[in-house]
């Protein structure tokens, strides 16, 4: 397996955080977990491999263009076959300039890409799959996404606001005040939840946990410190609460995520 960056143009860096390939030129079968990240992601299947996702308990094939909206638990997935794959990934805000909907109705689902655009992105897929070479597919891309932002122009400062509200949660990942926040951009905090509700896929509590998740999960694969250092240097209250939210995020403990790094999660952190 190897995934390869690579990164946006410069007119699309505030909205991309990077492209990259997945390929497997392996025929095992394997299983994996998928934890929430925060983003939302564009993947085109240029190879023969097949991918399915427990949905109801049951797997179920993924489409060739897919479209990943914010994924808030565990989502078990399977690989047959070998692949190649070409993902976009955008900025928690950033995903909401490229489609006509309100993305939170996408969470916790892989759609096929064609419902959701229509014919220009299955001509867009055809375009990729008769072009061999990375940079030419990913220039292919950044005319297709250029277009879809020139498009929704109007959707812009509602957006940069929200980039703003999530800024400022960040910059206090143990919980932030959110009457604070939405007096400071002058609007009441139920309006600031649904504006960045419909412009993300979560609310701001929710942003705020997988953030603090995301930043464990990074501290706990790259630092051999206690359980309890990385639970505060993530935000956590406690090493208990860091427990529980990381179990519910991945699944299981994370003595035991360090025991079976799998492969999909061990490669995009």
């Amino acid at each position: 397996m190897e995934f390869q960056y690579f990164l946006p143009s410069e007119i699309l860096k505030p909205y991309i955080k990077h492209y990259y390939i997945f390929e497997s030129d392996s025929d095992i079968e394997f299983q994996d977990t998928v934890f929430p990240s925060g983003e939302m992601e564009m993947i085109f299947n240029l190879g023969d491999g097949i991918w399915e996702s427990l949905i109801n308990e049951k797997f179920h094939k993924t489409p060739k263009i897919e479209l990943w909206g914010q994924i808030t638990k565990p989502l078990a997935i399977k690989s047959k076959g070998r692949h190649t794959m070409l993902g976009i990934r955008f900025y928690t805000h950033s995903a909401a300039y490229f489609f006509n909907d309100e993305v939170g109705i996408f969470n916790d689902q892989i759609l096929d890409l064609e419902d959701v655009i229509g014919k220009p992105i299955t001509t867009l897929h055809l375009q990729l799959l008769e072009t061999p070479e990375i940079q030419k597919r990913i220039e292919l891309i950044e005319s297709f996404l250029i277009k879809k932002l020139i498009t929704n122009d109007s959707k812009s400062q509602k957006i940069q606001k929200v980039a703003h509200i999530l800024s400022s949660l960040v910059q206090n990942p143990s919980g932030s005040d959110i009457n604070t926040i939405a007096a400071k951009y002058g609007m009441t905090p139920r309006y600031l939840h649904k504006l960045v509700f419909q412009h993300t896929g979560l609310a701001p509590k929710s942003f705020n946990k997988i953030i603090r998740f995301q930043r464990s999960l990074k501290l706990i694969s790259n630092n051999d410190s206690l359980l309890t250092s990385i639970a505060y240097d993530s935000g956590y209250f406690d090493q208990s609460h860091f427990i529980r939210d990381f179990k519910a995020f991945t699944g299981t403990t994370p003595t035991s995520y360090l025991e079976n790094l799998s492969p999909i999660n061990n490669l995009i952190i």
